[in-house]
């Protein structure tokens, strides 16, 4: 299968999640009378990111995914969103931004050098290790974390919730 396929794709529908996952706990707060404030600062533990960061990181994750599998420079989105609004503009511009990736760009070099510099050194990857070890993983770890806040501040959320619309795998 294609790089592409396993990869855009998979970061255009986790982010579809994240935002009906957004939209369900601004609509709880708003029935239950709780300051949005109240969920879009909520961590599960006092060392982790809170629901906004946590929005962030997958967009952060999500983007520089697409890039660096089709070789393109990693758009900059500062850091700057306070409200469930302004999330939802910002997987927007996620959203708008991996539409423009192009699948024979992802799939053009799959010994592409993809090096990531951390506090500890350079990470050094290949595309589908890259994508495998560390995109995906690190892009689900916060979509799993912000719904996982959201349900520790009480949002009615389930499995399905998570998984999002599997309409297309239906038969009749």
């Amino acid at each position: 299968m294609p790089l592409y396929q396993v990869s855009v794709p998979v970061f255009l529908r986790g982010l579809n999640v994240l935002a009906e996952l957004l939209r369900k706990g601004e609509a709880h707060a708003q029935e239950q009378g709780v300051p949005a404030d109240q969920l879009l600062q909520a961590k599960l533990a006092p060392d982790m990111f809170n629901l906004v960061r946590q929005v962030q990181s997958a967009s952060d994750a999500a983007k520089a995914g697409g890039a660096r599998l089709a070789g393109l420079p990693v758009p900059a989105m500062p850091d700057t969103e306070t409200s469930f609004a302004e999330l939802q503009e910002r997987i927007a511009k996620t959203v708008q931004f991996l539409e423009t990736v192009a699948e024979d760009d992802v799939n053009a070099d799959m010994q592409r050098p993809i090096e990531i510099k951390t506090g500890r050194g350079t990470l050094k990857f290949t595309p589908v290790p890259y994508l495998t070890t560390f995109a995906l993983p690190n892009f689900y770890f916060h979509v799993t974390t912000a719904y996982d806040i959201l349900r520790n501040q009480g949002v009615p959320l389930g499995k399905l919730d998570y998984l999002g619309d599997l309409s297309f795998a239906l038969q009749a």
